[in-house]
């Protein structure tokens, strides 16, 4: 969950998904969409989806897996994850190596090419694969990552507290705030659409997202208005905005009028809405409308069935 997430952000995502799915026997069991509705507005869907799958097959292989190649031959398990669990969890010698820690190293070595390409970043982890503590490998690396995530911060690095001060390489040459080195950024790429908010007997319209879509299949999503030309706007009840990766989207949220629901559309209880995996915009929306969630539009929980219109 704290892949590209503030811990903030997950802590009640965390606990609320602990208290659904307590051990390992629990996720395998549970059906995809189950666990994506678990998840759903903490975004990067694919995280939940490996998270699953890699639960499904050590519950078939007899539980996790000791080893730096075993965890990170699960889905969605790459070098630094690996490292993190085998050294915190199983005491093996692998340096864990995230953002925090690369700018540690990079500002500790002095080092000037772009963070952001292969090259710098394994010039990097190959110092760290030096620098770690093969005794304490565990402490070792999560001492690098507290100290990039409180003291080696990005724009003004609190050297006078930190305990590498006297062996950094950009603090000796004064040039600790330069680094690390990073090319100028894209500008974000603005989208911007009008969704519609259709209810009628107790039920919200919303279509699914097909497998084609990849990161988001089987989500639901409030349709946009140029699926439904039929509709009859009424008014606007919300704007929405929701930012992905280098995209910045902003909806506006129509209440409207709709007498038929066309093919690849369904009506959903609006009591059920939180059991089902929403898209982040839509779950925002239906949240501004009914702050206490989604569920608060219909009141007492109703049948727990999407009924195709």
């Amino acid at each position: 969950m704290l892949q590209q997430t503030r811990v903030a952000a997950a802590i009640p995502y965390y606990e609320r998904f602990l208290a659904r799915f307590p051990d390992l026997a629990a996720l395998a069991a549970a059906p995809e969409d189950e666990v994506l509705a678990c998840w759903s507005g903490l975004g990067y869907y694919s995280r939940a989806r490996n998270m699953h799958r890699a639960a499904q097959l050590m519950a078939q292989n007899g539980g996790f897996p000791t080893s730096y190649e075993g965890i990170r031959a699960l889905p969605g398990a790459g070098d630094y994850t690996a490292a993190a669990v085998a050294s915190i969890a199983f005491n093996l010698p692998h340096a864990a190596v995230d953002g925090n820690v690369l700018r540690v190293l990079a500002r500790l070595l002095a080092e000037r090419g772009d963070i952001d390409s292969a090259r710098t970043r394994r010039r990097l982890r190959e110092a760290a694969e030096t620098l770690l503590d093969a005794r304490r490998p565990g402490r070792f690396n999560q001492a690098m990552m507290e100290l990039g995530a409180t003291v080696c911060v990005p724009r003004e690095p609190r050297c006078a507290a930190c305990p590498l001060a006297d062996l950094c390489s950009a603090r000796g040459e004064g040039i600790e705030r330069e680094l690390p080195v990073r090319q100028r950024r894209t500008e974000p790429v603005r989208v911007q659409g009008t969704l519609l908010l259709i209810r009628k007997r107790g039920c919200v319209l919303l279509r699914r997202r097909e497998a084609s879509s990849r990161r988001m299949a089987g989500f639901w999503e409030l349709p946009e208005a140029r699926l439904l030309p039929s509709a009859i706007p009424l008014e606007t009840v919300a704007t929405v905005r929701h930012s992905i990766t280098k995209y910045r989207y902003e909806y506006t949220i129509v209440q409207a009028l709709l007498s038929r629901a066309p093919a690849g559309f369904s009506w959903i209880r609006e009591s059920y809405l939180e059991r089902v995996p929403l898209t982040a915009t839509a779950r925002k929306a239906l949240r501004k409308l009914a702050p206490s969630g989604p569920s608060a539009l219909a009141g007492p929980r109703g049948s727990a069935r999407a009924r195709p219109r």
